[in-house]
């Protein structure tokens, strides 16, 4: 698995703040799971309709994270 770093979260999030960055770095993921967890976050029900199963933990965690801060940007008009 490929480690979790910047070029990484741009790679598959797009250019975000470097907050979200480190938070998403800091979880020891990997790019798999970030992706995993992007993919789950913008198309679960085709997911779930693939029988892909849950996501990990790990993936479960991303998940929260990128929630909270696309709340935090709707919230801050951002």
């Amino acid at each position: 698995m490929t480690t979790l770093n910047r070029e990484a979260v741009t790679k598959v999030l797009g250019p975000v703040d470097e907050a979200l960055t480190a938070e998403l770095i800091g979880t020891g993921a990997s790019a798999e799971e970030l992706f995993q967890a992007y993919a789950w976050l913008t198309n679960d029900e085709a997911l779930a309709n693939a029988q892909r199963g849950f996501p990990t933990a790990r993936v479960g965690e991303l998940v929260q994270i990128l929630q909270q801060a696309e709340q935090e940007e709707e919230v801050g008009g951002g």
